[in-house]
């Protein structure tokens, strides 16, 4: 070759112009918004559950590139799966033979959910969603997906049709004629039964956003009602599946709930390689692929790639081997029970939920005359700057990276690495504690950044 390519001499001469190459060639509102609330680091490396800026300086990942790196940044066991595959040359993805790998990972994917038969992969979380929704209504002949008030299910068209905000919906119209319900309503399930054309229901068995968990029998009684009615329940584990709330599916704490359609992505990657899978019942997977004129009625040009395939047998692996669902129970319960405990002591902290490692902390109205001004006034500009001025000082003071939990929302969400423990949880706490108590000092630089939030809502109205 005439001339090498040298990514990490390519890193070295322009790693440092990453705002100014987004800002001018992808999403612009991206670095705007980062250098609005403060977010505009440089991070130079990461490895297990932290980043590492250019002075050296470690930031504590709560946030897990939004549940992707279950296992952290970097896992060995992932990346020695990985360069195994590359080593391999294997034959990838010639389209006309069954290569082992999809086989293995299906397998061992369905071990976690015996009343399951087969998978189908794809590439991401939406992908998984959108296979189930054509598979649901392949298989029951009806054209309505049911879905619950304020869920997330992704952002392509069929997927988007049954997410449950409208900050994301608005300006795609249309979509596909779906029917929101509200979670736990099983009257309305049922209404909406009874026309007859309803051809499965789908549900996170906890909502990303604002971290709502389905109340107690909800899924049980959910699921009887769709099979009375001849409808599937498809259970969301993009976000909640893979021990994220201390089992390895959501679904899991509630017995005798047995979904028709699994839905799991994000954590399955090892954080390097895009995948998706759809888990469903054999006589679904036989409805859509009825004949060998429809054996490609349903694929994807990158599902189940090697390097997908070997990280995904690489994460199960280290998730057996390191105990890490349990882990995640264990330590998401010490995160949860902490954090609990200050509920007390805070008037604008309002409740601490969640399940395992998926925790979120609602902010709501409080009480004394000086701390309720300052709250009506945040209110006033924009719902949510309140959670928001939480996060900043907990980055730009202590270092910890955490999200609001959507927008408009005074809630923060709390889904780090599954491989934290308890020196994360009490570095967390320490750092949230003292964010609060400058909160309710009423002053300091928390309230500046406040009135600074205020007048940027204002501005943009």
């Amino acid at each position: 070759m005439s001339k090498k390519f040298d990514l990490a001499a390519l890193l070295a001469d322009r790693g440092g112009e990453g705002y100014e190459l987004h800002a001018r060639h992808l999403n612009p509102q991206l670095p705007r918004m980062l250098r609005t609330i403060g977010f505009d680091k440089r991070y130079e490396s990461a490895e297990g559950a932290y980043f590492r800026d250019a002075d050296g300086n470690d930031y504590l990942d709560m946030l897990a590139g939004f549940g992707v790196m279950g296992l952290g940044r970097h896992h060995p066991v992932v990346r020695k799966a990985l360069h195994d595959v590359l080593d391999a040359e294997l034959p990838d993805l010639t389209r006309f033979d069954c290569p082992p790998l999809p086989g293995l990972l299906a397998e061992k994917l369905l071990t976690y959910s015996p009343h399951l038969d087969r998978v189908f992969f794809s590439n991401s979380g939406t992908e998984a969603v959108e296979t189930a929704l054509k598979f649901a209504r392949c298989a029951t002949g009806r054209p309505r997906v049911l879905y619950c008030s304020h869920a997330f299910h992704g952002l392509t068209t069929g997927s988007l049709s049954v997410n449950g905000e409208s900050c994301f919906r608005d300006g795609f119209a249309p979509l596909l004629p779906d029917t929101a319900i509200a979670l736990g309503d099983l009257g309305a399930l049922e209404r909406e039964l009874r026309r007859g054309d309803v051809a499965a229901l789908i549900v996170e068995p906890i909502q990303g956003k604002g971290v709502h968990e389905a109340p107690p029998g909800f899924l049980r009684a959910a699921q009887d009602l769709l099979h009375r009615h001849k409808a599937l329940l498809i259970a969301d584990e993009v976000q909640t599946g893979l021990g994220r709330t201390g089992t390895f599916y959501g679904y899991q704490h509630e017995e005798g709930v047995e979904p028709d359609l699994v839905c799991v992505a994000k954590a399955l990657s090892g954080g390097y390689v895009p995948v998706g899978a759809t888990l469903g019942k054999d006589w679904i997977f036989k409805k859509v692929y009825s004949a060998m004129d429809r054996v490609l009625v349903h694929s994807a040009s990158f599902g189940a790639n090697a390097q997908a395939m070997a990280a995904g047998l690489a994460v199960l692996s280290a998730l057996q081997d390191e105990e890490v669902v349990a882990n995640a129970r264990a330590t998401g319960a010490l995160l949860k029970s902490r954090l609990a405990a200050l509920v007390d002591r805070y008037e604008m902290l309002h409740e601490v939920r969640g399940r395992g490692l998926m925790i979120g902390i609602e902010f709501g109205r409080p009480s004394s005359l000086g701390l309720r001004s300052r709250w009506t006034m945040l209110q006033a500009a924009r719902k949510g700057l309140f959670a928001q001025m939480v996060v900043v000082p907990l980055l730009q003071r202590h270092r910890i990276l955490t999200q609001v939990s959507g927008d408009r929302l005074e809630v923060i969400k709390l889904i780090p690495p599954l491989i934290i423990g308890e020196r994360e949880v009490d570095r967390f706490v320490t750092a949230f504690t003292d964010v609060m108590d400058e909160a309710h000092s009423g002053g300091g630089l928390i309230w500046d950044f406040g009135r600074t939030l205020v007048k940027q809502a204002v501005a943009t109205r």
